[in-house]
């Protein structure tokens, strides 16, 4: 099985830089958009038909921001958007899909750079949406929850640590929650397979940061135990650019 997860900033804008033309190369079973800060009537009709995939959304209210969308080659066989909770929900956060016992989570955590309000939001978010995570797993124990954490793990995670630790998504208190979520339930497929590779999944538009490699980890594919034995690869696509994130592929040995 194939997956991506891909935070596109604007999925109208990534399609026009050739997002469905890759994704069919790349040939995915699943792909996980975050940020798509569209509708889906938004997003031309024709386009949606060529790609050939079932397409699944979760918009927030707020017209071109937020939100999630997954697409499969195969029908899922259950789809749930949202996480209950209103405050979030309203944002198109999280977009859950089965297929048989295997279910995703597509989710697209707050950012925290807009300042102090928007941060305490970001961790009011990762405190309250923990108990929702760990009531799907054990519901579901072969579960992916994939996404856009804005959240920095550890210092081989950023170019350079201590010029940001003061930064969202780089403060003690959020790298101890993703420690905590790493050292629980949950596994960094990333970071199993490859425990000392740099790579980064985000670059700021400034100064040239992509083509210099001056980035962040801030999106993560994390696993439940059952599912650690089938990863097979993980690889981040930096030089595709519809976004300033990259894709994020993983392999496993899982059919759908």
């Amino acid at each position: 099985m194939k997956i991506a997860s891909y935070n596109v900033n604007g999925i109208r804008a990534a399609i026009k830089k050739g997002l469905f033309e890759w994704i069919r190369e790349q040939d995915y079973d699943v792909v996980c958009f975050q940020e798509t800060k569209a509708l889906e009537e938004q997003v031309d009709e024709s386009l949606l038909e060529e790609i050939g995939y079932h397409h699944y959304w979760h918009s927030a209210e707020k017209k071109g921001y937020s939100g999630v969308a997954t697409f499969s080659k195969v029908k899922p066989t259950k789809v749930i958007a949202g996480c209950g909770q209103e405050i979030y929900d309203r944002e198109g956060r999280v977009l859950r899909t089965d297929f048989g016992d295997l279910t995703i989570l597509n989710c697209y955590f707050p950012s925290g750079s807009a300042g102090e309000e928007r941060h305490a939001f970001k961790m009011q978010f990762l405190h309250n949406l923990k108990p929702f995570f760990l009531k799907t797993i054990k519901e579901r124990p072969n579960t992916i929850i994939l996404g856009d954490y804005n959240v920095v793990h550890q210092d081989i995670d950023i170019h350079n640590p201590k010029k940001n630790d003061k930064r969202s998504g780089c403060q003690p208190e959020e790298k101890a929650w993703l420690a905590e979520w790493f050292n629980g339930p949950f596994t960094d497929a990333f970071r199993h397979l490859y425990p000392e590779k740099q790579e980064f999944s985000w670059w700021s538009y400034r100064a040239g940061a992509r083509g210099k490699n001056k980035g962040w980890r801030i999106d993560y594919l994390s696993v439940t135990d059952n599912l650690v034995p089938t990863l097979e690869s993980c690889a981040h696509y930096r030089e595709v650019k519809h976004s300033d994130h990259c894709a994020v592929e993983l392999n496993l040995d899982w059919k759908i």
